[in-house]
């Protein structure tokens, strides 16, 4: 993609580094992933399932919600491609995908939150 020159010339060169910057459609991609984590109940769901391969009763439980609001968080995540989901029996468990996407983001919120995985930085389960 070809950009114009600037209006002012602050001397930083700008117009050649914009020839590396992403499309718009790229950013778009970007912010649909932030969009579907931009929900504290889905974070700690997406957190909780990037350690541990649940179903839907035991992740209410653990994170104090309704099942039916649980279910509704992890639709958006699945649709996300965040997580997986797998059928034994009558039950549905879920886990987070096993993409470099995931472990990216599992990480960001680690650092950002400050925490380390609680099984140890080695241990993420992921798979």
């Amino acid at each position: 993609m070809e950009y114009p020159s600037l209006p002012h010339d602050h001397g930083q060169l700008v117009e050649k580094r914009l020839g590396g910057m992403p499309p718009a459609e790229s950013f778009g991609m970007l912010a649909a992933v932030f969009k579907e984590l931009g929900d504290e109940s889905r974070l700690r769901i997406f957190w909780l399932l990037c350690h541990c391969e649940e179903c839907v009763i035991n992740i209410s439980s653990m994170v104090g919600m309704s099942s039916p609001a649980v279910s509704h968080h992890l639709t958006k995540l699945k649709a996300g491609g965040l997580i997986t989901s797998s059928r034994r029996g009558k039950e549905v468990y879920y886990r987070a995908a096993d993409t470099e996407k995931t472990r990216l983001l599992h990480s960001m919120i680690e650092s950002i939150m400050d925490i380390e995985c609680p099984w140890g930085k080695d241990n993420i389960d992921l798979t």
